[in-house]
C-alpha cells in the first residue's frame, strides 16, 4: 500500500544529518524525495565504516527511500535544470545559510514565481530576525548555546559535556518535518505555498526551557531555574550486584509499593518527604540515593522480577551491542536484514510509527549511489534527451 505522503514531491538540497533526517521521515511515509547533490556528494557519504566509497553507514541510514540527482547549481545549466524540477515539486528543503541560497539564486521569491504552491523550508542555526542571523551552526555549538552541556554538568557533578548524540540535528529535523507538513495542510486551504524557517537555536531553547525555566516562568521569579528531579546526581541507572538497572519510581503508588518491597511501608505515611510529588521533588536526591542503596543489594534479574511484580517501571540498561539484540525491537521488526544492490547485506533501522491504512514504507528504495537517479528524474521533469545527456556529461560518473 502507498504511504501516507504518497504524491508529495520533495526536492532535498540538504546534507549531513539535520536536513536529511527531516526528509527521511517524509520519505519513509511515502513522499518522493529527490536528493539534489553537488558533484562531490553529501559530505556524510564519506563517514565510515563503509564497503564502497561514498556509501558510509550513517549515509545509508538517513537517506533511504530517496532518489539521488547530481546537479552543479553553480553552473547555469545545473540551475536551469533545478528550476525545471521546481515546476512540479511541492517542497524545497535546504540547510545552508539563507545568504548562500541567495548567492545561488535559489531564494523563495524566485521559486514562488516559478511555482506559487512551493513550500520553501530552511533549516539553519538561528532565526533571520535576530542578531545571530547568518552565524555558522553545528550540533555541538547549538547544544552549548541551549545550555545542554551545563545541564549535563549540574546533573553529573563533572565537566560540561555534549550529549553523545546529534541531539540538536535530529530534534530540529523532527521539528522541520512537522512544520513542512503543517505548511502542506495550510496549502490545501489557501492553494499557496510559503516560506518556512526552522532555526536550530530557538528549537533547542524551547526544548530546554520547557522543563528548566521553572521559577523564572513567573514575574517576579518564584524560585530558581532548573527542574530538580532531572538535575540530581542520583538520577542515573542504578548499579545492581551484577550490572545496572533503570528504575523510575514516580507516583504515590510507585513509592508505596517500593517502600513495601524494602520492608519500610510505614515511611510513606510517616516521612514528610513522601507526602506529595512536590515534597518528593524537593528531596529527590535523598530518595534516589535510598533507591540506589537498595538496588545494590540484589542482582538485576532479581530486581527486575520484584519490580515488575509490583508494577514499578523498570528497564535493563542496554549498550549499543545489546540494544541491537533487544527482543522487543526484533519482534516488532525495528531491525531488519536487507540486501542493498551495491553494499550487500545490511541491518536496516525500521520506521517506529505505524498506520492502519497507510503503513510506513520502510525500505522501498535503499540509500542511493551518488547521481543514481539523475537521468530518470530529469527525464520525468520534461528535459529533452539532449539536455539530459549534456547535464550528465558535466558531472562525474555515479559512484
Amino acid at each position: 500500500m502507498a504511504g501516507a505522503l504518497n504524491g508529495l514531491r520533495v526536492l532535498d538540497l540538504t546534507s549531513v544529518l539535520m536536513g536529511p533526517f527531516a526528509t527521511q521521515l517524509m520519505a519513509d511515509m511515502g513522499a518522493d524525495v529527490v536528493k539534489i547533490e553537488s558533484p562531490a556528494g553529501d559530505t556524510v557519504r564519506g563517514i565510515g565504516p563503509m564497503r564502497h566509497a561514498g556509501m558510509g553507514s550513517i549515509f545509508l541510514h538517513v537517506n533511504r527511500n530517496k532518489r539521488s540527482v547530481v546537479l552543479d547549481l553553480k553552473k547555469p545549466e545545473g540551475l536551469a535544470a533545478f528550476f525545471k524540477l521546481v515546476e512540479t515539486a511541492d517542497v524545497v528543503v535546504y540547510n545552508i545559510r539563507p545568504q548562500a541560497m541567495q548567492r545561488l539564486g535559489i531564494d523563495y521569491q524566485r521559486l514562488k514565481a516559478i511555482n506559487p504552491r512551493i513550500i520553501y523550508a530552511g533549516l539553519y542555526g538561528y532565526s533571520e530576525k535576530g542578531p545571530y542571523a547568518g552565524k555558522p551552526a553545528y550540533d555541538d555549538l547549538i547544544q552549548g548555546a541551549a545550555a545542554v552541556p551545563s545541564l549535563m554538568s549540574l546533573a553529573s557533578g563533572g565537566e560540561p559535556r555534549y550529549v553523545p548524540l546529534t541531539l540538536a540535528d535530529r530534534t530540529v529535523g523532527l521539528m522541520a518535518s512537522n512544520a513542512i507538513l503543517a505548511a502542506v495542510i495550510a496549502r490545501h486551504q489557501t492553494g499557496l505555498g510559503q516560506a518556512v524557517e526552522v532555526p536550530m537555536f530557538e528549537t533547542m531553547a524551547q526544548y530546554v526551557l520547557g522543563e528548566h525555566m521553572a521559577g523564572a516562568t513567573f514575574e517576579p521569579p518564584e524560585g530558581e531555574t532548573g527542574y530538580p528531579r532531572l538535575l540530581v546526581q542520583e538520577r542515573r541507572p542504578y548499579p545492581t550486584s551484577d550490572g545496572h538497572l533503570c528504575v523510575l519510581i514516580y507516583t504515590d503508588r510507585h513509592w508505596q509499593k517500593f517502600l513495601e518491597l524494602m520492608g519500610q511501608a510505614q515511611l510513606f505515611e510517616q516521612d514528610p518527604r513522601f507526602a506529595s510529588i512536590g515534597a518528593r521533588t524537593r528531596h529527590i536526591n535523598d530518595l534516589y540515593r535510598m533507591v540506589a542503596q537498595a538496588m545494590s543489594t540484589q542482582s538485576t534479574a532479581v530486581w527486575m522480577a520484584r519490580l515488575n511484580e509490583a508494577d514499578i517501571p523498570c528497564m535493563p540498561m542496554h549498550d549499543i551491542d545489546s540494544l541491537l539484540q533487544d527482543p522487543h525491537l526484533q519482534a516488532v521488526g525495528m531491525l531488519q536484514a536487507v540486501d542493498h544492490p551495491t553494499e550487500g547485506r545490511l541491518q536496516e533501522i525500521g520506521v517506529p510509527v505505524s498506520f492502519s491504512g497507510t503503513p510506513g514504507l520502510t525500505v522501498q528504495k535503499p540509500a542511493p549511489r551518488l547521481g543514481q537517479h539523475s537521468a530518470e528524474v530529469l527525464r520525468e521533469a520534461g528535459l529533452s534527451e539532449e539536455a539530459v545527456q549534456a547535464l550528465l556529461a558535466m558531472v562525474p560518473t555515479v559512484l
